[in-house]
């Protein structure tokens, strides 16, 4: 009890050098403060699917492999959104290998439709999950994730003004999209 207290007094950085050293209880603390964000962005991008639980499972592996690289220039935390996205963006280009939109019914072909539910999170998370993968992540990043445009470049990798394009063009997609439930 006294060893997990004392771990979770420590900082991130001091967690990472002794992860790094082959300490198990210091990287699963890293996990547990930081699964609970990395469990949303990857739900944000995903919705509460079992392959959002795998990604999240992977995002940590991911990290406990790159220890050794892991310079630190970046709070960890944003380090390990970074990984979640790149997964969750992996995840969605194979989803759209894997899936047509459309589905064969008795009278033919038709396009996939949502549940027309009257929950207004439900209609959220439908025209969410709709948006262009590219555009989901700045959304999910400065949205949901509360990130600022310029944490949401770095940890994108994109130019400021690429962010602001998408983050508008997300919102403008959203509206649309929802006011079909709303009016």
């Amino acid at each position: 009890m006294l060893l997990q207290f004392k771990m979770a007094e420590q900082s991130d950085d001091e967690l990472v050098e002794n992860s790094r050293n082959g300490d198990l209880a210091a990287f699963k603390t890293l996990v547990i403060r930081h699964e609970g964000k990395v469990a949303g962005v990857v739900r944000s991008m995903l919705g509460s699917t079992p392959e959002a639980d795998d990604v999240g499972q992977e995002v940590f592996i991911r990290f406990y492999e790159a220890l050794g690289k892991f310079r630190g220039e970046s709070a960890v935390g944003t380090y390990l959104t970074r990984i979640a996205i790149n997964l969750s963006l992996n995840e969605i280009k194979r989803r759209k290998r894997r899936f047509s939109i459309f589905t064969k019914e008795e009278d033919g072909w038709h396009k996939g439709s949502s549940d027309q539910s009257s929950d207004l999170n439900e209609m959220i998370a439908y025209e969410f999950g709709q948006l262009d993968p590219d555009f989901r992540a700045v959304a999910t990043l400065r949205l949901i994730e509360g990130y600022s445009t310029e944490e949401t470049a770095t940890i994108l990798g994109i130019p400021l003004g690429t962010v602001l394009s998408r983050l508008a063009r997300a919102q403008k997609k959203l509206r649309s999209g929802l006011e079909k439930y709303l009016n």
